[in-house]
């Protein structure tokens, strides 16, 4: 998939909050998802996570503060910090993240 509608492509998605993955780039994963005004619960990753806003906008709670990422804006959130996405988000938004490592068991 060299060429991505982004916006057609997030249009189709079967269900808001729920992530496509579009590509790889070394160990990162380059994911689509439609937002919807509903909110998301808090995350925190142990890895920094990118979201590139598409179309609409983001409305974020990063570490106790308010963000708003508008169309065409990046927002880095660092390892280790709290965010949660407010209710009132809308659009599709593009996420580079680095997949979890797989668990491995031990041997006693």
């Amino acid at each position: 998939m060299p060429l991505c509608d982004l916006t057609s492509l997030a249009s189709a998605l079967p269900r808001a909050w729920q992530s496509t993955i579009l590509g790889r780039v070394g160990p990162a994963r380059v994911k689509l998802l439609r937002m919807d005004e509903m909110a998301y619960g808090e995350e925190v990753h142990d890895y920094t996570e990118a979201l590139l806003v598409i179309s609409g906008r983001i409305l974020l709670e990063v570490a106790g503060q308010p963000v708003t990422v508008e169309a065409g804006y990046l927002y880095l959130v660092e390892a280790g910090v709290a965010h949660t996405v407010l209710a009132g988000s809308h659009g599709s938004l593009v996420i580079i993240d680095v997949a979890p490592e797989p668990l491995t068991a031990s041997l006693s």
